[in-house]
């Protein structure tokens, strides 16, 4: 019993890893419908933009300027590659721009801190706690803790301020948000770079329990996607719940079973969900009228 609540204690915070960047495929799936494939691309120049400023600010400061970093990098992908596809009412022609500008930041990132993997300095003790027999990382703790934060912190700029309450009204009508006078290009926009900057800021709370490189979001953000879908894309509690019944269900096969199929649960949730109800777990089914 002790080795499956420590198994599951390291899975619910793997599983915040994938919630955090799911959670950006919600934002900029509700205003626009559409997606920011470029998100493990976000994580990973955060990361590494992190530890570039690590040596000078420390970890803690070092936050809020990766928090712009991605921001910014997300108003630069919505502008490029999204909203021209957009204004021309492509249907698919986001997909291959956002896909495209993530394949340049990857390049980007291996000619700036070069192709090998680097180690990210952690700003808490290696020594875990023990609660009930289980042993727990302070820097898992704080993975959930981070990740649980800053989606609450999303949640009540939504609730409580005046761009919050447009990106809402976006989300639920496009074109009467317009119609009041909403700038809904710039909600567009907005949305872009909060779900880039979520994506950043989880990169620097995974880098220092992992390796911090250019290709380190690449999975990450399939997983986050699968999270997304199988909680509902509509859904903010539906990517916290998909992403820890994945993160739980990769650490305990990876046990019990082998780490070679580790990957195999989430995949077959996924097929399971999408064969039995398309919207995600917790996602809404609308009606088109035609």
């Amino acid at each position: 019993m002790t080795i499956f609540l420590q198994l599951v204690a390291s899975g619910v915070a793997v599983g915040m890893i994938y919630a955090a960047i799911a959670f950006g495929y919600q934002l900029t799936f509700a205003t626009s419908k559409t997606l920011n494939f470029g998100q493990g691309e976000a994580l990973a120049m955060g990361a590494l933009f992190g530890l570039t400023l690590v040596p000078f600010t420390g970890y803690w400061l070092m936050i809020p300027l990766v928090l712009v970093f991605g921001f910014g990098l997300g108003a630069v992908v919505e502008r490029l590659g999204v909203r021209p596809a957009i204004a021309i009412k492509s249907e698919y022609g986001w997909i291959m721009a956002t896909i495209a500008l993530g394949i340049i930041f990857k390049n980007v990132a291996e000619n700036v801190w070069g192709r090998d993997d680097l180690p990210f300095p952690s700003p808490l003790p290696d020594v875990p706690y023990e609660i009930g027999g289980v042993r727990i990382l302070p820097m898992e703790m704080l993975i959930v803790a981070g990740a649980l934060l800053m989606m609450l912190a999303v949640e009540v700029f939504n609730r409580k301020s005046i761009w919050g309450k447009a990106v809402v009204a976006t989300s639920n009508d496009i074109d009467a948000a317009g119609l009041m006078g909403i700038n809904t290009k710039r909600v567009i926009t907005l949305s872009y770079s909060i779900s880039a900057m979520t994506a950043a800021f989880a990169g620097v709370l995974v880098a220092p329990v992992t390796l911090t490189g250019a290709t380190m979001g690449s999975v990450l953000a399939l997983k986050a996607f699968a999270v997304a879908i199988i909680g509902g894309l509509e859904s903010g509690l539906g990517v916290i719940v998909g992403g820890l019944i994945l993160g739980v269900a990769e650490t305990l096969t990876g046990f019990y079973i082998s780490t070679g199929y580790k990957d195999v649960p989430g995949l077959i949730l996924l097929l399971v969900v999408l064969s039995i109800r398309p919207v995600g777990l917790f996602g809404k089914a609308v009606i088109k009228k035609v």
